[in-house]
């Protein structure tokens, strides 16, 4: 499964379906690199939505959420297996994630 995630998000960056990191808001960066997993609660990934799955997330603070996208963290690859990504993007990104559950 890991290789198979690592496989799609290889493709999706050749095909250029991901967007300009500078050009891109919280929805589409969600939407392009964090829906596939977060949209259903893969792999043991917080639901998109669900306050009670992303509550001890929050409590850990802002940081440690900026860390586990960028890093990794289980089985989601650093950046959500999607190297493209700035810092930036990853901040906007959690900023979209985290304005629906709370």
């Amino acid at each position: 499964m890991k290789h198979t995630l690592m496989l799609f998000t290889i493709l999706v960056a050749a095909s250029g379906a991901v967007p300009s990191a500078a050009a891109a808001d919280g929805k589409t960066i969600y939407d392009t690199s964090c829906a596939g997993c977060h949209g259903r609660g893969l792999l043991g990934s917080p639901k998109f939505g669900d306050k009670n799955a992303w509550a001890p997330r929050i409590q850990n603070g802002r940081a440690a959420l900026e860390e586990s996208v960028m890093k990794g963290k289980g089985k989601m690859l650093p950046k959500g297996g999607n190297d493209t990504l700035s810092a930036e993007d990853v901040r906007t990104a959690i900023d979209y994630m985290l304005s629906k559950v709370q």
